[in-house]
C-alpha cells in the first residue's frame, strides 16, 4: 500500500486530542486547511514539511529515526520494531525507544506497519512495526547517522568505481583475502560488502594495514566524505609495498571508495563495522550539562544597566547626527565605510559598533532610507524621543526581536554569511555593508528566541547560589542547541556570538549572565521587565555644569531633550555617561542657523546649569550671534523683475498669488520657489503678460514618493508556533465531516483532482518508488498546448519540479515537468 495512504488511515483512526497536538507541534499541515485526511496525510508526507518537523526534533529523536530509515525498507515492505532498533542503538532500551517510536508517530514522521514477511508475532505480545514517512529520504540527506552509502548504490552511481570493481574483487582474491571472486560490479560489490559486514571481519582486515590507518578511519567517526587528492589515480592499483600510505592502502581494497579526483567515501558496511556494528554509539536521553563559571548577581545587574544606558545615549546621538547630516547609500546598496566612519568619529566609537547602531536604529525604525535623495534619515515626528527611557528600551528591544536584519553581519565576508542572489552579488574579498540587503536573515527571529528560552533554560539548571549568577557562553549554547535542535545547528553557530552580543548590548545580557530583564523577555513577560527597568534605572539628569573652558560638563546621563538641545549648540567629547560638552564658534552658529538666538541659548544654560553661566561662554554667544546673518543665503527657482515697484507691490499682497511664495529681496525685484514656467504661467491667468528671461533646463526629474506607516511603538509577537483554537476547531470539523469516506483509496472516495496537493504527493511517491525499482510507470502527460497524452517510460531522477525519464522505445532521455503530469500508475514490468 501507498505509504501516504497507510498514513491517511492512522490518522482517520485518531481522536480529537491526538490530532490537536499534532497540528500544534507541526502547524503548517492545516495552513491553509485541508478538505480530508487523504489530503492531510498527502502535506504531512511532503518534504518542505517533513523537514520543518525534522528541525523540531531533539538528537535522541534524530537518531531513533534516521536508525529506522536505515534498517527499513517500504518497497519490500520491511519494517523495524524497537528490539530491533536496540540492536542498532548502543545504550537504548526497549522502553526509551517505545517512547521515542510513539512521539515520531504522533508526530506523523513514522507509522504502523505491518510485520516483515516471514516475521510472526507471538500473540498477546505489544511488539509494534513501523515505517518511516515516504520523503524521509530526501530530506535526511545521502549520509543519515553519519554513514555512508551500500556498495551496491555506489556501483550504481559511480561509473568509475564499477569499471574497475569487479577486478578490485579478483585481485584482493588473488592476495589471498577471504573474498569470494564475481563476475558483474554489482556481484562484486555485493561480496565486498559480505568482506566487511562485521566488525570481526574487519578488524581482520585492518591487521596488516599500514600505521596510522586506524586513526585515519577515525576521522570518519562521524561523517562518511573526506576529502583525498588524486583519489581516482590512488585507487587504481593494489598497492602490496610496505611503504604504501593508510590512504593508498584503503583505497587498493576498496575501504574507501573515490567519489571524483579530491573527494571519498566510506562505505555503509564498513563505517558500520567501525562503529562495533552499531548505527548509533552515543544515545543520551538527557541532554549535556555544560561547566558554567559564576558572577556577582549585582555585578550582571549593573552591566546590564550600564549598556542599555550606554545604548540610549548613543542612540540619541546617532539621531542627532542623522539629522545634522543623512547617511548616505552607495550606488550598490548600503552605507559605505567612509561614511560610517564619520558617523562613528561623530560618536566617538570604532567602526563596527557605529554599524550596530546604525542597523538597531534602522531596524527600529529610528531612521529610514529616503527614496527621493537615497539616504537615511529620521522620520518627523518621531514618538522614540519623547518617551522615558524604559520604553525606549522595549521599543528597541521588540524590534530586535522582530526583525529579520542581523546588526552584527556588519562587516562580515559575503560569502561567509549569504546565499543565494546576495552571494552572487558580492565580489571575492567583500563585506557585507551597513544597511543593505545581505544582512537580511528571514530566520533571525525564530533563532533569536530559541537562544534566549535556551539561556533562561540553562540558567534555571544551574540552581546558583543566592546572590550569583551562571556564565553562559556561545559554547555552552551551541552545545545544548545541538542537542534540542540538531538539525538547526548550523543556523545557530553562524548567528551566535553577534546574537549574544546584540543582547548584552541591551543589556538583555550583563557580564555574560543572564539578566533578570533577559528572563523576562525569554518568558514573553514585557511588562515585568518595564517595571524592573523602571525601578533600578537611574533616573536621567537635568543639569550640567559649565566650566569657564567653554564646555560642559554631564555629571550622569541626561534627559533627551536636554542632551539633545545641548548638541545642537556644543559638540560632544568622550564617552560614557559622563560626557563634556565643547562650545565653539562653529557649534554656536550650527544652533543660530537652526533657529535660536543668543537670549534664549543664555536662559537655555541658566535653566539647566548647577553653576553660573561663565562670562567667556556668555561673550562667545553674544559675539557670534551679533556677527550671525549679516549675508543671508537662499534658494529661488524663479525670480520677477519690473520697474513699476506699485505693480509688484501689489502682486506681492495679491491672494491669488499666495501659491508662488513671493518674497521681495529689492524694491523691483520678487523671488519665488515655483520654476520660471509655472510662475508665468500663473502670472498670465492673473491677466499679466510676463516674459521668460531663461529657458528651463530640459530635464525633469520625476520624484517618487514613499508611503510612510504611522510612527507606532514597534510590538513584538514570538514566532508563531501553534494555531489558534479556532482554527484547529474549524479543521476538525471540516475532517469529520468528509470522514464518512473510507481512508484514502477506498472506492467511495473520489480519486483526487489533478494538480492538487495529495495528486502531486501520490504522483511523486510512485515516480520515486519506481526510480528504486527501475520499474516502468504509465503517464499521463499534458503538452503546451494541453493535448494529453499516456506514455510508457522509465523514470530516471526527480529534482526541482523535474523528472528525468528514459523511453525505452525511442531510446532516448528527456525532461519533464512535474506540473504536466496528470496522473501516474506504475507498471510491475521492471527495465533491464
Amino acid at each position: 500500500m501507498s505509504l501516504i495512504r497507510a498514513l491517511s488511515k492512522e490518522l482517520q483512526a485518531r481522536n480529537d486530542e491526538s490530532l490537536r497536538a499534532l497540528f500544534s507541534a507541526r502547524p503548517d499541515l492545516i495552513t491553509p486547511g485541508v478538505p480530508d485526511f487523504p489530503a492531510l496525510a498527502a502535506r504531512a508526507s511532503g518534504r518542505v514539511s517533513v523537514q520543518r518537523a525534522l528541525e523540531r526534533l531533539n538528537r535522541p529523536e534524530m537518531q531513533v529515526l534516521e536508525t529506522l530509515h536505515l534498517c527499513t525498507n517500504a518497497d519490500t515492505g520491511h519494517s523495524a520494531s524497537a528490539a530491533m532498533l536496540k540492536r542498532l542503538i548502543k545504550g537504548s532500551t526497549l522502553t526509551a525507544l517505545e517512547r521515542l517510536l510513539h512521539s515520531l508517530q504522533e508526530l506523523a514522521l513514522v507509522h504502523r506497519a505491518d510485520p516483515p514477511h516471514g516475521v510472526s508475532v507471538p500473540a498477546g505480545t505489544k511488539q509494534r512495526y513501523f515505517l518511516p514517512a515516504g520523503s524521509l529520504k530526501d530530506v535526511i540527506g545521502v549520509y543519515p547517522a553519519g554513514l555512508g552509502r551500500s556498495y551496491t548504490e555506489l556501483v550504481r552511481l559511480q561509473p568509475g568505481f564499477a569499471q574497475r570493481v569487479v577486478q578490485l574483487v579478483a585481485e584482493l582474491h588473488h592476495s589471498g583475502a577471504a573474498i569470494s571472486p564475481a563476475t558483474t560490479p554489482m556481484d562484486a560489490a555485493l561480496a565486498l560488502q559480505h568482506w566487511t559486514a562485521t566488525p570481526e571481519a574487519l578488524d581482520q582486515i585492518l591487521a596488516a594495514a599500514p600505521p596510522r590507518t586506524a586513526a585515519l578511519l577515525a576521522r570518519f567517526g562521524s561523517w562518511a566524505m573526506g576529502a583525498v587528492p588524486q583519489a581516482q589515480r590512488r585507487a587504481s592499483v593494489l598497492h602490496e609495498s610496505h611503504d604504501a600510505g593508510p590512504v593508498d592502502w584503503l583505497l587498493a581494497r576498496g575501504l574507501l571508495v573515490p567519489l571524483d579526483a579530491a573527494h571519498v567515501e566510506l562505505p555503509h558496511s564498513v563505517g558500520l563495522s567501525l562503529r562495533g556494528g552499531h548505527v548509533i554509539e552515543n544515545f543520551t536521553l538527557s541532554p549535556p550539562v555544560p561547566r558554567l563559571g559564576q558572577t556577582n548577581a549585582s555585578l550582571r545587574r549593573n552591566a546590564a544597566l550600564g549598556a542599555i544606558a550606554e545604548t540610549l545615549r548613543l542612540v540619541g546621538e546617532l539621531l542627532n547626527a542623522v539629522r545634522e547630516q543623512p547617511l548616505s547609500t552607495l550606488r550598490s546598496g548600503g552605507v559605505g565605510v567612509r561614511e560610517l566612519k564619520r558617523l562613528a568619529d561623530s560618536l566617538r566609537i570604532g567602526l563596527p559598533e557605529a554599524g550596530l547602531y546604525a542597523e538597531l536604529c534602522a531596524l527600529a525604525g529610528l531612521i529610514r532610507l529616503e527614496v527621493d535623495s537615497s539616504s537615511w534619515v529620521q522620520p518627523p515626528q518621531l514618538e522614540w524621543l519623547t518617551l522615558p527611557r524604559q520604553e525606549q528600551w522595549l521599543w528597541l528591544v521588540n524590534a530586535w526581536l522582530a526583525s529579520e536584519r542581523v546588526p552584527s553581519l556588519v562587516g562580515q565576508p559575503v560569502s561567509g554569511v549569504a546565499s543565494g542572489p546576495a552571494a552572487t552579488r558580492g565580489t571575492a574579498g567583500s563585506t557585507i555593508n551597513a544597511l543593505s540587503a545581505e544582512a537580511q536573515r528571514p530566520d533571525a527571529p525564530v533563532v533569536r528566541k530559541r537562544i534566549l528560552e535556551i539561556l533562561r533554560e540553562l540558567s534555571v539548571e544551574a540552581a546558583t547560589v543566592d546572590g550569583q549568577a551562571p556564565v553562559l557562553d556561545a559554547a555552552a549554547v551551541l552545545e545544548r542547541a545541538d542537542w534540542a535542535q540538531p538539525r538547526m545547528a548550523r543556523r545557530f553557530s553562524s548567528l551566535i556570538r553577534g546574537v549574544l552580543a546584540e543582547a548584552g548590548m541591551l543589556g538583555l545580557i550583563g557580564s555574560g549572565a543572564l539578566s533578570q530583564l533577559g528572563a523576562a523577555i525569554a518568558d514573553e513577560r514585557p511588562d515585568d521587565a518595564l517595571g524592573i527597568l523602571g525601578e533600578h534605572l537611574p533616573a536621567p539628569l537635568n543639569h550640567v555644569l559649565l566650566q569657564a573652558d567653554l564646555t560642559a560638563v554631564a555629571p550622569g546621563y541626561l534627559q533627551p531633550e536636554l542632551a539633545e538641545k545641548l548638541l545642537t549648540m556644543s559638540t560632544a567629547e568622550g564617552q560614557g555617561p559622563a560626557t563634556i560638552y565643547r562650545f565653539s564658534e562653529s557649534s554656536i552658529r550650527r544652533a543660530l542657523d537652526a533657529g535660536q538666538d543668543a537670549p534664549a541659548m543664555l536662559a537655555f544654560l541658566c535653566e539647566h546649569s548647577a553653576t553660573a553661566v561663565p562670562q567667556p561662554l556668555q561673550y562667545l554667544i553674544e559675539d557670534t550671534s551679533a556677527r550671525h546673518s549679516r549675508l543671508r543665503v537662499g534658494t529661488a527657482a524663479s525670480f520677477i523683475q519690473s520697474e513699476d515697484e506699485d505693480a509688484l507691490m501689489e502682486l506681492l499682497h495679491a491672494p491669488a498669488a499666495s501659491p508662488l511664495g513671493l518674497v521681495r529681496i529689492a524694491p523691483t525685484v520678487l523671488v519665488s520657489p515655483s520654476p520660471a514656467r509655472e510662475t508665468a504661467q500663473l502670472l498670465r491667468g492673473l491677466g499679466l503678460s510676463p516674459v521668460v528671461q531663461e529657458p528651463e533646463s530640459a530635464i525633469v526629474r520625476l520624484r517618487r514618493h514613499t508611503a510612510v506607516s504611522g510612527n507606532g511603538r514597534p510590538v513584538y509577537t514570538a514566532p508563531r508556533t501553534a494555531p489558534s483554537d479556532a482554527d484547529v476547531d474549524a479543521q476538525l470539523a471540516v475532517l469529520r465531516s468528509n470522514g464518512t469516506h473510507a481512508a484514502a483509496g477506498a472506492d467511495s472516495r473520489p480519486a483526487p483532482a489533478p494538480g492538487s496537493e495529495e495528486a502531486t504527493q501520490l504522483g511523486l511517491e510512485t515516480l520515486q518508488k519506481a526510480i528504486r525499482l527501475r520499474q516502468r510507470v504509465v503517464m499521463n502527460v499534458v503538452d503546451s498546448q494541453g493535448n494529453a497524452s499516456r506514455e510508457s517510460v522509465v523514470p530516471v531522477a526527480v529534482s526541482g519540479g523535474r523528472v528525468r525519464v528514459f523511453d525505452p522505445e525511442k531510446e532516448t532521455e528527456r525532461v519533464l515537468s512535474i506540473h504536466r503530469i496528470i496522473d501516474v500508475e506504475a507498471v510491475e514490468e521492471l527495465f533491464q
